[in-house]
């Protein structure tokens, strides 16, 4: 649940902000893998694990699929970085 929380926050920043919004899934279909993204034309799949991990990795990989979604780097990645856990910090996802 806590997932379905997070992924939709950061979803629906990303979507405030005019970018591309990945689909959020869990779990990856690569064993062993914490975090996977798939293309498929303009689509963008980002596959995170749960299971076994702290929930704050789990919100990482959900920030960080935004920024891999839409190629950001450097300056642009940081500032969107923080936008996204400014999201988070203000929404149900980060409660226990």
């Amino acid at each position: 649940m806590r997932f379905a929380v997070a992924a939709r926050c950061v979803a629906d920043e990303a979507r405030r902000m005019g970018l591309v919004v990945p689909a959020f899934k869990s779990p990856p279909r690569v064993d062993k893998a914490d975090r996977t993204v798939r293309r498929a034309g303009r689509d963008v799949v980002v596959a995170v694990r749960v299971k076994g991990r702290p929930f704050a990795a789990v919100m990482a990989d959900l920030v960080e699929g935004v920024v891999v979604a839409n190629e950001f780097s450097g300056v642009e990645a940081s500032r969107v970085r923080s936008l996204m856990w400014d999201a988070l910090a203000g929404s149900d996802a980060m409660a226990a």
